[in-house]
């Protein structure tokens, strides 16, 4: 027995010294764990620049470092075992000729070292620091203050002496359990979604009314048009309708609980899309693995988890379907096009036609993706000199939205003027008045010769920055800086005419550096209801772009909020305007058709004044108290609030309202006059 306790107590020690060792040792910044690396996009690239070429400076190649951009801070935590740290740093050679960052090295909040203004061309610094006692070590790149454009910077040869516990990243985020904020549903019927839609005279229409409740349950439509049908147990509108107008109409549920009515309008005239678009796209978690039945299986879950009931209702294809030439893949390769131009379809999916019947049958829309150019982003064919055609199949197949990405349009033209950016789109855009078909288009074109200003008059809603899924940065997730970028072309939104800041990443989401598996989000609770309700005030399109077979209670309860959305598809078509963004706290308030007014009040990381606060020091962050002024907002004297997320009556206030906000949360409001 006692040799056995003697063996227990042997291994037990060779545990610990796996982690822990008395002597002397080196840990190199390319051997750490870089996921906690924040960038300003992207991410850290391990012995390469972040442009993935060797690492060079003053044209000097180096074999060992971390390529990363502006800003971009990384904590680890030494444990006051680290003995010094050691490092080179200088900006990229492949940076652009107005390259420029600053380094900062800290230890528990304080500046231990800081290289001042470097750009390209400027020889390496080297760092040499004690660090002894220090717990934490903060490594800052910050963007010289012009924007961080090409700012490539390296830390070479970068290593810690340690001579205790191993260096460890400090994780990024704590994820805990979230609460669900969100009320179950009734039993009783509840009509949801828009209570506004638009047609073309005599275009087909289709709209499953969206409610919730217990089934079965039976629907009925008062005041409908003769040339429409309703099919009274799924909630299937069809039909058409040829003369212009406003046809105002009562939309009605019923079961064994009760019953629930919901005016809608139906506008028959030039302007689609009327409310934003709500739906899903693959991109963000199937890329070039999408499929005719990973399609079909998105539009099944669409309808079974409620979902739909909600008011999503477009199932969207990204890049890839189509055909790539010289592809090694023989289910993506062969001709691009038949022998009268028609754009043929990969292997992956044999029937297109097929498939928008399959999604049209459950009262769901159907969308598709294109490049102007010769290629789409992924490489696939594009339209370029195919516009007419590719209309017309698009319309032909039953498609319903189309997203059209700039992409390699960019080697076509030369100019950089506005009529440049907006040359494709004027094509696409009179290519789809002339079918018979209503087709949305999405301009993706990442707001080049801002968008903002003239994409109302070629499309229904246009995106405003890059892709969001390769946005970081240092203080918040990148959804909040690509928020913060569309919140402030609040004056161009309308019905018919959307600022699209990208979808909502949240739930199970591939990683758009690699085109990815997915991966559970690594935004806390309160990050993802501060995305959802930024969103909505800014009368974005709620496009849901995770995994559709993973949804769980707390993905659905942050997209099914019918509350939420119904500030979003309020009527009005008001986006949000900043009211405040200072002092870590961002108010945002939108305009609603009752005279209400919705109220986002956000606890957020802000533009950090000193280097220190780049960094998490603290694994917990106390609620932070914010106030708002009725006044400011027009609601002077007395006013009821009710909280948007929990659904719930906050009370009567008068002349102000406070309430605790949790770091990188959100207090989601409305406020109406009492």
């Amino acid at each position: 027995m006692k040799t056995v306790s003697n063996f227990l107590i042997i291994c037990s020690l060779l545990f610990l010294l796996s982690s822990y060792t008395g002597s002397k040792k080196n840990i190199f910044l390319d051997e750490m764990d870089l996921s906690g690396m924040k960038t300003g996009w992207g991410i850290p690239q391990i012995n390469k620049s972040f442009k993935e070429t060797p690492l060079s400076v003053g044209n000097q190649v180096y074999s060992r470092g971390v390529g990363t951009i502006a800003t971009s801070s990384y904590l680890i935590n030494v444990n006051r075992t680290g003995k010094s740290f050691h490092s080179k740093v200088g900006v990229d050679d492949s940076s652009s000729e107005s390259g420029s960052v600053i380094f900062y090295i800290l230890g528990d909040k304080k500046i231990l070292w800081e290289s001042g203004l470097m750009r390209k061309g400027d020889s390496l610094k080297v760092v040499d620091l004690d660090i002894r006692e220090i717990s934490k070590i903060g490594l800052l790149v910050s963007d010289g203050n012009d924007g961080n454009s090409r700012d490539y910077a390296n830390w070479i040869d970068t290593r810690i002496e340690y001579s205790g516990m191993v260096p460890t990243t400090v994780p990024s985020n704590i994820i805990a359990e979230g609460e669900v904020l969100t009320p179950e549903a009734p039993a009783e019927p509840r009509v949801n979604g828009p209570k506004i839609c638009g047609m073309r005279p005599g275009s087909p229409f289709l709209y499953r009314i969206p409610a919730t409740g217990e089934r079965p349950m039976s629907f009925d439509v008062k005041g409908l048009p003769g040339s429409l049908k309703l099919n009274r147990e799924t909630g299937i509108i069809t039909g058409s309708i040829s003369k212009p107008g406003r046809y105002k109409v009562e939309l009605v549920a019923k079961n064994n609980k009760g019953e629930s009515r919901r005016p809608f309008t139906i506008v028959v005239g030039k302007t689609l899309a009327l409310t934003p678009p709500m739906g899903w796209n693959s991109w963000y978690i199937h890329y070039n693995r999408i499929s005719d039945s990973l399609m079909r299986l998105a539009a099944d879950v669409m309808i079974s988890s409620g979902m739909a009931d909600n008011g999503y209702q477009y199932v969207n294809i990204d890049d890839c379907w189509m055909r790539k030439e010289q592809s090694d893949d023989p289910d993506l390769g062969g001709p691009l096009r038949d022998k009268n131009g028609i754009i043929l379809a990969n292997k992956r999916f044999p029937d297109m036609k097929g498939l928008t019947s399959y999604i049209h049958d459950k009262g769901l829309k159907a969308g598709l993706y294109i490049s102007p150019g010769p290629t789409t982003c992924a490489g696939f064919a594009g339209s370029l000199g195919h516009e007419k055609q590719d209309a017309e199949t698009f319309a032909a197949w039953g498609f319903d939205f189309l997203k059209y990405d700039w992409c390699s349009y960019g080697s076509v033209v030369k100019g950089r003027t506005i009529e440049d950016f907006k040359a494709p789109y004027k094509l696409m855009w009179s290519q789809l008045q002339k079918v018979d078909r209503d087709i949305v288009f999405n301009l993706c074109q990442y707001g080049m010769g801002e968008s903002w200003k003239w994409a109302g008059e070629v499309g229904n809603s246009w995106r405003t920055t890059g892709d969001l899924g390769l946005e970081s940065s240092s203080t918040m997730p990148g959804f909040f800086n690509i928020g913060i970028s569309n919140a402030r072309h609040s004056e161009y939104a309308r019905p018919g005419a959307w600022n699209d800041p990208d979808y909502i990443l949240i739930g199970w989401v591939g990683s758009a550096n690699s085109m990815g598996e997915g991966e559970k989000t690594s935004l806390t609770p309160d990050e993802q209801y501060t995305y959802m309700s930024m969103w909505s005030l800014m009368a974005s399109p709620l496009i849901f772009s995770g995994d559709m077979a993973k949804l769980d209670k707390f993905t659905l309860n942050v997209l099914c909020n019918n509350e939420v959305i119904d500030i979003n598809q309020d009527v009005l078509g008001r986006q949000a305007k900043i009211l405040k963004y200072a002092d870590n706290e961002l108010i945002m308030i939108k305009d609603l058709e009752d005279g209400s007014k919705a109220v986002g009040l956000f606890y957020v990381s802000g533009n950090p004044p000193v280097p220190a606060d780049y960094f998490e020091w603290d694994i917990q962050r106390l609620p932070k108290k914010i106030k708002i002024s009725l006044n400011d907002i027009g609601m002077a004297g007395k006013a009821n609030v009710r909280d948007v997320w929990r659904q719930k009556s906050l009370g009567s206030f008068e002349n102000s309202f406070e309430v605790d906000v949790p770091w990188h949360g959100v207090a989601f409001i409305k406020i109406s006059k009492e």
